[in-house]
């Protein structure tokens, strides 16, 4: 192919919205590929050529990456010379442009968390399970915090990201509790929701209340520490110790 290039490049992407690295075959519906949007950027140079990216690394639907590969061949028109490697990088980013961000309300979001604080029955926050009917809804949250925090990624994307962490602290949580709260905090980050109707959300005491969809998804969930108090690792009274028997 009269003066043809070959280009190695490099990227990297979070994954959250991709269907894998992979370009999507046409008939699939919803989410793309990230190659999906790369070939598109390089359609944009006006190559005499078909487009045909070669990545080096497959990843799967979610999967993040700090550093992928792929190259191209590509001809320009009227025998131009091949792309300097600091107008090819300007030229694609141009075209893929950065992923819009938005900014959540963090001022309403710990308006709305201070609802939440203290013994209320968090019904409309636990989801339907088996066990419902044996769980006492009441619960006391001591902590729901919004707070800056790090991600293992900020030293690795050039982009500033502005991560928050959000706290929760309580002897006990009915099932899907937290990722409830999760979901209903960060919309009202996003105005989805209103602090007024969130305060009505917690009042309801009903697990059905709760929108769909709003839940947070488990990935970004940690499981900080379990705290014991001198008593809880004393034997109760009339209680034989346990024989640590893994059977039982």
């Amino acid at each position: 192919m009269q003066n043809c290039s070959r280009y190695l490049i490099f990227f990297q992407y979070i994954g959250t919205k991709y269907s894998g690295v992979v370009k999507a075959p046409p008939h699939q519906q919803g989410r793309k590929g990230v190659q999906n949007y790369l070939e598109d950027a390089v359609r944009r140079l006006r190559p005499v050529n078909p487009v045909a990216l070669s990545v080096s690394s497959r990843t799967d639907s979610g999967v993040h990456a700090l550093s992928n590969s792929a190259h191209f061949d590509l001809q320009r028109r009227n025998d131009k010379p091949p792309f300097t490697e600091d107008i090819l990088v300007e030229a694609l980013n141009f075209h893929l442009k950065a992923e819009q961000i938005r900014e959540l309300d963090v001022e309403a979001m710990r308006d709305a968390a201070a609802l939440l604080v203290g013994t209320h029955d968090f019904s409309s926050f636990r989801a339907i399970s088996s066990d419902m009917p044996f769980k006492d809804p009441v619960k006391t949250l001591e902590v729901a915090s919004i707070e800056p925090g790090s991600a293992f990624v900020q030293t690795h994307f050039p982009r500033e990201i502005q991560f928050w962490e959000l706290t929760f602290k309580s002897r006990s949580f009915l099932y899907k509790q937290v990722r409830r709260m999760t979901g209903a905090l960060v919309a009202v980050g996003q105005r989805q929701l209103s602090v007024p109707k969130l305060k009505e959300l917690l009042q309801a005491q009903d697990s059905r209340a709760y929108p769909q969809g709003l839940a947070a998804p488990a990935e970004g969930l940690f499981l900080t520490r379990v705290d014991y108090k001198e008593t809880d690792l004393q034997c109760s009274e009339g209680q034989p110790p346990s024989s640590g028997n893994p059977d039982n």
